[in-house]
């Protein structure tokens, strides 16, 4: 029996639009006004329609229509003018000669969820927005920010109601073909697979990469054929109820997340935890300077805290997550040689300090004790 492929048709662009291409792969026209606005002028009902997502946009725009703006002469003027800015804020090289890091120095950004567009369902609420922001401020201020998150396939649930009244949730798919991503690289130059160890197993992830400008933001996913089904579906979706995945989710967005950059070349001098769930890139970030500097830990934990930043977002016990220390557990086995210290020793960083918390591993407090710099954004 014969398989059906599916496949993707994508238009082709005349030469003298080219530049519509190269926008939409790049998330900086999102926070733009010239720049979307030289999208909707080419057809304002398509634009709509396709939730202004310039690659959608473009399977819908007939080969007549571009035909037509490759003889406007203001389209074209307007896209010249976007083209200019673009690559100057994009494209052109950063002087950084009044900021205080050091030229190579990279902050990495780690969060749960961005925010940067609706086309890209990578967001809950204002915590993803806020670290949306962050990334396209950094772009705009020219500084060497690397975004670290997960690649959501089914997003966060989109509510409607029932026939009889009653509130649904969905999960809908994502098409990566009509996101902006490509497979990040390591140094090797290949597509950039990690891995990490799990209760039962290595989990392993694909990295993938989005470019915010002149940010990148990488993506783990564990949607792998050599991950079982439960492995697989570990970022299916954002904030699972399960406590299992959840611990999970977290796990392989601090730790994974600090070794996806790491394969890349890229050694954070600052890291920015939005939130407790972003927490465990303080333990890999420890393992990784002993082992880069062949420093002891006690080292380490001087250089690590005073260069990490910890924010979060509710000052509330219940809004925080924790977790039984049973189950952080087999998460944490590897790091116990690599930091040279005991199980016990590693679960006491997180935790908890208020009363009848023995037994329980709070993500809050990890963040807390790993930051000499932390803030809050609700008061």
């Amino acid at each position: 029996m014969k398989h059906l492929q599916p496949f993707q048709v994508f238009p082709s662009i005349p030469a003298p639009l080219s530049f519509l291409d190269e926008l939409s792969r790049n998330l900086w026209w999102s926070w733009h006004h010239d720049a979307k606005e030289l999208y909707r002028r080419i057809d304002p009902k398509l634009w709509r329609e396709s939730g202004q997502n310039p690659i959608v946009f473009s399977t819908l725009v007939s080969p007549s229509r571009l035909k037509e703006l490759t003889e406007d002469e203001g389209f074209l003027v307007h896209q010249k003018r976007v083209k200019e800015f673009y690559e100057n804020s994009v494209l052109s090289k950063s002087n950084l000669t009044d900021s205080p890091f050091e030229p190579d120095g990279t902050i990495a950004y780690v969060s749960m969820e961005f925010g940067i567009h609706e086309s890209l369902p990578l967001f809950a609420g204002g915590l993803g927005v806020l670290a949306g922001d962050h990334l396209k401020a950094a772009s705009d201020l020219m500084l060497q920010v690397t975004g670290v998150s997960l690649l959501y396939r089914q997003g966060y649930f989109r509510q409607y109601l029932s026939l009889d009244g009653m509130q649904q949730e969905e999960y809908p798919e994502t098409d990566l073909y009509t996101v902006p991503i490509e497979r990040a690289l390591g140094v090797d130059g290949k597509e950039l697979c990690i891995s990490i160890a799990g209760p039962d197993g290595e989990i392993h992830a694909q990295v993938w990469k989005i470019m915010v400008g002149r940010i990148s933001l990488l993506l783990l996913d564990t949607n792998l054929p050599e991950n079982s089904p439960e492995i697989r579906g570990i970022t299916a979706n954002l904030y699972p109820a399960d406590q299992n995945k959840r611990l999970a989710q977290e796990v392989l967005l601090g730790i994974g997340g600090m070794r996806a950059p790491a394969s890349m070349g890229i050694f954070p001098s600052v890291i920015h935890m939005n939130e407790g769930h972003s927490a465990f890139s303080s333990l890999e970030r420890l393992a990784q300077i002993v082992a880069r500097f062949n420093t002891d830990l006690k080292t380490a934990l001087e250089i690590g805290p005073r260069t990490s930043v910890f924010t979060t977002h509710t000052p509330v016990v219940a809004g925080h997550d924790v977790f039984p220390a049973d189950l952080v557990k087999p998460y944490i086995a590897p790091l116990k040689e690599k930091l040279g210290i005991s199980e016990k020793e590693i679960l006491s960083w997180g935790r908890p300090f208020w009363k009848d918390a023995d037994g329980q591993f709070s993500m809050f407090v990890l963040g807390l004790r790993m930051s000499q710099f932390c803030n809050g954004v609700s008061q």
